[in-house]
């Protein structure tokens, strides 16, 4: 379902643009495995940063329907990638999005995009943020590893008004709709799942203030205007004993903090996928203690911390203190790094033994 009130409209539009978006990634995510892409491994590698750049093209041509601006997603990288025939195939692959558009409820012009209007797209995405206005946070593949992989990858989208995010829209495109098809010893793959489980996902959304988070599975046919009626509520795990908690890691380096004897094995999974595991119950906490020097950005978090939020949960920074998104284009003023939890019992719990543990080896 859809809530009513405040942000109602924006809220419809985001979840329909995620959808159309996510259905055109996995469209990408076949090809590129495919062809043998998948055998990349380096997430700096230009070759990965332009197979997302046609969906940040749909940020930047969607803006003018959400009235708002954007963040860019490695703007200046993205835009010396768009060269010749490169940018003829971005704008083959973007137009193709957009006459898929209507399926999803979503009005376009009936002439398709030259390629001027593309770079003209990209250049929108200017946005410096900070504590006054609306600003629209658009994380187009996150987890560009598992995106390259055939593994799991996120697409969010996220409304932030002065300094505070009030929507929040997660699209998990390789994430099942069913809980319990999730491998946590090793990684998300699903290996008991039949091919059309794997492939169909889901979206994640909620607005601030509901107490609420809904899911839907990824739609594949029409999108009408009043078919939010497949959306279910979402809420995160009752465990409040870290020793029965599961955590949430990334598929590599993760970092192991012993909490209990038991030692559940952790939900490995890459990108804001695992804030999608705790606000649906899947896992119960995930912490991100960031390399020396490096600066959190807001679009790797905004949309997964509001639904998290929404769904029960509580994320802060290491010393307990809500996230700062009114700060520009980073997380600036963290405390060590992000603590997501099911619940606010468990989330102290997990406070306290980092700082019981911060100057020890178990960090």
């Amino acid at each position: 379902m859809m809530e009513e009130g405040e942000f109602s409209v924006e809220l419809d539009l985001a979840v329909r643009i995620v959808h159309l978006v996510c259905t055109l990634c996995q469209k990408v995510q076949k090809s590129l495995l495919s062809t043998g892409a998948h055998q990349i491994n380096s997430k700096d590698d230009d070759s990965l940063v332009t197979v997302a750049v046609f969906k940040l093209l749909l940020a930047g041509y969607f803006q003018n329907h959400l009235e708002a601006k954007m963040y860019p997603l490695s703007l200046k990288r993205c835009t010396n990638s768009l060269k010749s025939d490169l940018l003829l195939a971005v704008v083959k692959t973007v137009n193709e999005c957009f006459s898929e558009a209507p399926r999803f409820g979503l009005k376009l012009p009936d002439v398709p995009l030259k390629p001027n209007q593309v770079i003209e797209a990209i250049g929108r995405c200017n946005s410096s943020g900070g504590p006054k206005g609306r600003h629209w946070v658009l994380d187009p593949v996150d987890g560009t590893l598992g995106f390259v992989r055939g593994n799991q990858y996120a697409v969010a989208l996220a409304l932030i008004k002065d300094g505070r995010v009030v929507l929040g829209v997660l699209g998990c495109p390789n994430y099942p709709v069913q809980k319990g098809l999730v491998n946590h010893q090793v990684t998300s793959e699903i290996p008991s799942a039949t091919p059309d489980m794997w492939e169909k996902g889901c979206v994640m959304y909620a607005k601030r203030g509901t107490d609420k988070a809904w899911m839907q599975p990824l739609v594949h046919g029409e999108l009408k205007l009043d078919s939010f009626e497949s959306a279910i509520s979402v809420r995160v795990s009752a465990i409040e004993d870290p020793g029965l908690a599961t955590f949430c890691e990334p598929v590599e380096n993760a970092t192991t903090v012993t909490l209990s004897q038991k030692g559940n094995m952790p939900l490995r999974v890459y990108s804001m996928v695992k804030y999608a595991a705790i606000a649906r119950g899947d896992a119960e906490i995930y912490m991100r203690f960031a390399r020396a020097g490096y600066k959190e950005k807001i679009w790797d978090h905004a949309a997964g911390v509001l639904i998290v939020q929404e769904a029960g949960g509580v994320v802060t920074d290491a010393g307990g203190r809500p996230l700062d998104f009114s700060r520009g284009i980073y997380l600036e003023g963290l405390d060590r790094g992000i603590i997501a939890c099911s619940g606010a019992v468990l989330h102290e719990k997990i406070i306290c033994s980092v700082d019981a543990s911060w100057e020890s080896s178990l960090l």
